[in-house]
């Protein structure tokens, strides 16, 4: 594995005469290195250094934080965990990023000693990509926070009217306005998921003129003041919006639509259709359908809810598992209901009439529900349903491990970039009061660096 010599140092044996060596101080750490191992990356640094070793102290201090002419040694105030890492590439030909040093951190290292990051394992560079994501994340968090904290003095009055109602509608946190605003809109889903199932009790339903039972007046009355409510909530944040095609799009906005329009088009259907027209079946089952679309409203709550959107993201990078799930639960089914079909044909009452219908047999054995509507008669059989339902278990206890860790990881990394991104504003606030300290009340360009949100290392996650 190893192509390239070990390191070696002073131990008494010494190097061969004639060979260039430095010393160098990394921190208060000196290591003794030798010039036909750097002259291996002659474009790093400490390459550069030993060639210009005899050259005159300007070209030197260029290159090290300071020199010593007597020691011949070369001092750097840098980390000396992470040169440890960068010195291996001149003997390995790769860097591996130890455990617990930040790999932005280490970049800026690299990029100081003059190392290119093609020679980072694939495994650091997965890491390194990671965490350059998270610092994007939480760029765009703290831009978001900047424009709910700026206010620009050139922007119109319509467009200031915008962005308060955006604010008001969209995000619960910019006031305590905002915060009513979405604890009555998660209320008004409640009550309507609640009338909604409400409305289907026969001893809360009225009689028609037809003779029909239908919905009492005081439930419709709470219905259509829900839906008012959704209705001039969606129009509020669609004004508001600042990019309509995109807010039209979204999945949750989506749902949200869906969850308005059934209640209109009955409405359109009930009071001006005729009435031959809605005598007709097709027409009233459409009328049916669309009152059970209501059920969208549930949806609604993932909008006011963090745990909802997290256990959401959390499924979608769980869609692996969710697969390996469902094939092995496909091949139980399909196997248990073939091998339940051909042990309960010896008996004269089965209740196995083909495989299709034994798949509802196996689903509810597999996912022991056992409903008790079809069950094995046979010794065999009995045998059968024991083992599917053991094999269920197994099948559906193995990838919930990593599903409920991808919530976990996930929760715990949104709380992470949430913390950095607001750390990254104080940080910026406290710069610019700095700022504008120093410059004195009549120059008024701190605030503007407040609409930069430029991420360095200083707020990577691995420091939170």
């Amino acid at each position: 594995m190893w192509t390239i010599p070990k390191p070696r140092y002073r131990n008494g044996l010494g190097a061969d005469e004639g060979e260039t060596e430095i010393a160098v101080n990394i921190g208060g750490v000196k290591v003794m290195l030798f010039g036909d191992v750097l002259n291996r990356y002659p474009e790093s640094r400490l390459a550069e250094l030993v060639n210009c070793s005899n050259q005159n102290y300007d070209v030197i201090s260029s290159l090290c934080d300071d020199f010593d002419p007597g020691r011949k040694e070369f001092y750097f105030d840098r980390d000396p965990d992470a040169f440890k890492c960068i010195i291996d590439v001149y003997y390995f030909d790769e860097i591996h990023i130890k455990r617990g040093i930040c790999p932005i951190c280490f970049i800026k290292e690299m990029e100081f000693w003059k190392i290119d990051q093609s020679v980072l394992d694939e495994c650091c560079k997965s890491y390194l990509t990671e965490k350059e994501e998270e610092l994007k994340e939480i760029a765009i968090k703290v831009k978001v926070i900047l424009e709910d904290m700026e206010v620009d003095p050139a922007v119109t009055r319509s467009d200031r009217c915008q962005r308060f109602l955006w604010r008001l509608m969209e995000k619960p946190g910019s006031s305590l306005t905002a915060r009513i605003v979405a604890i009555a809109s998660f209320l008004f889903i409640l009550v309507s998921s609640v009338v909604m199932c409400m409305g289907t009790i026969p001893e809360l339903q009225v009689m028609d003129a037809e003779g029909k039972l239908v919905e009492h007046p005081i439930l419709e009355a709470i219905e259509t003041a829900c839906i008012l409510w959704f209705t001039l909530e969606y129009a509020l944040r669609f004004a508001s919006s600042p990019n309509k095609l995109r807010f039209a799009f979204s999945f949750m906005n989506v749902v949200d639509f869906m969850a308005i329009i059934p209640f209109y088009v009955v409405l359109t259907l009930t009071y001006l259709g005729t009435s031959a027209m809605m005598e007709l079946a097709n027409v009233q089952q459409a009328v049916q359908a669309l009152r059970i679309m209501r059920i969208a409203r549930i949806f609604k709550l993932a909008r006011h809810s963090s745990g909802l959107q997290t256990l959401t993201f959390a499924l979608k990078k769980s869609l692996k598992e969710l697969g390996l799930l469902l094939m092995y639960m496909g091949v139980g089914i399909f196997v248990f209901s073939a091998l339940a079909y051909t042990m309960e044909q010896s008996h004269p009452e089965t209740l196995f009439k083909s495989i299709p219908q034994s798949f509802w047999w196996a689903i509810i054995t597999m996912t022991t529900v056992g409903y008790g509507d079809i069950y094995p008669k046979t010794t065999l059989g009995r045998c059968n349903a024991a083992v599917s339902f053991l094999c269920g278990v197994i099948a559906i206890a193995l990838p919930i491990h990593p599903i409920i860790n991808n919530f976990v990881v996930f929760y715990n990394k949104q709380k992470v970039l949430e913390t950095a991104a607001k750390h990254e504003v104080e940080l910026m606030e406290l710069k610019s009061g700095r700022g504008a300290h120093s410059r004195g009340p009549n120059q008024e360009d701190a605030p503007r660096k407040r609409s930069d949100p430029s991420i360095t290392e200083s707020n990577c996650t691995c420091r939170s």
